[in-house]
């Protein structure tokens, strides 16, 4: 008896065809970004829903400190007065070490490294795909944002731009599989390769021979090799090092300062601030939030800084 309607092809058939497709368009936008293009405009018409979808937080939020109590509001104020007296001293205490350093490197005819100039960035999203470790942030094209820009907090280093668009841009963190940063290890300034594991609290140093110098509890900042970071931001601390005799090289893990599964605000980078146009002006709660995550990574950098006023001969990676 024949069929009124023909057999389609088979499902294997149509796996294999969506495979080779899916294949076809990897290698294309790999080697021609085909889709740079359509990637834009796709952040671009999907940045007001994720900036739609955080509402509900931000009105839960707003409503859980109007329901405060007075004397919790009253105890959290005398804490910030506290805290804010603390880094007033400590900026005094900077501008003093500022001067000093400038001196040693006068005396030392070693050129002087500008600050960097920042901007506070809030995460509108996380990816959800487990093996990709990205963020969405609220700040794009318009705020100058661009690719390949370092991203930190107040804790350390968090990730670098990896796509712009008109007021969104996403983040890949540290921890991601694909992502490497070159650092060196603050007691000794021994130059490495931390490079992401796939874990959110975990990096590693890959091909290290076992007698390095590297023990447990080392911390570890940008080298500021590469050209995108700037030396001395806090990247990790090592937590795991092992010379088994079998293999030529050491297992050396470390876990990430900056606690990437619970981010909030971030700050944003430039190295070059007089390459820049101006900068949209920030609210007074935003100048506030950008100036103590300036300061903590500061304070947390005062080693860092220490052991930088002197230069040291540079070896190659």
């Amino acid at each position: 008896m024949r069929t009124i309607f023909g057999r389609g092809p088979s499902l294997q058939l149509r796996l294999f065809i969506t495979v080779l497709l899916s294949l076809a368009g990897i290698v294309s936008d790999a080697r021609f970004h085909l889709f740079d293009g359509m990637r834009l405009y796709i952040n671009t018409f999907a940045s007001p829903l994720l900036h739609l979808a955080s509402v509900p937080r931000d009105v839960v939020e707003e409503a859980s400190l109007q329901l405060s109590s007075r004397s919790q509001l009253l105890k959290d104020n005398q804490q910030l007065q506290q805290q804010l007296f603390l880094l007033r001293s400590d900026l005094l205490r900077m501008a003093e070490l500022s001067q000093e350093n400038r001196r040693l490197r006068e005396l030392l005819g070693s050129p002087v490294t500008q600050d960097s100039r920042k901007l506070v960035a809030r995460i509108l999203s996380v990816d959800s795909d487990p093996f990709v470790y990205q963020v969405v942030i609220d700040k794009g094209v318009e705020h100058h944002v661009y690719e390949g820009q370092p991203v930190v907090n107040d804790q350390g280093v968090i990730g670098q731009v990896v796509s712009v668009g008109k007021t969104s841009s996403r983040v890949l963190l540290i921890t991601d599989i694909s992502h490497a940063l070159p650092v060196r290890v603050l007691r000794n300034d021994l130059r490495a390769i931390a490079s992401g594991t796939g874990n959110i609290n975990e990096l590693t140093l890959k091909n290290l021979p076992r007698n390095v110098d590297i023990k447990d509890g080392d911390i570890l900042v940008t080298s500021g090799m590469g050209g995108h970071f700037p030396e001395g931001y806090p990247v990790a601390k090592v937590t795991r090092f092992a010379n088994e005799e079998q293999s030529p090289f050491a297992e050396i893990k470390a876990e990430p300062l900056a606690t990437l599964d619970r981010l909030r605000y971030v700050l944003l980078l430039w190295q070059d601030a007089k390459s820049m146009g101006p900068l949209p002006v920030m609210s007074s709660a935003a100048t506030v939030s950008a100036a103590q995550p300036a300061m903590s990574a500061t304070d947390k950098n005062k080693s860092a800084t220490a052991s930088a006023e002197v230069p040291h001969q540079e070896g190659r990676q």
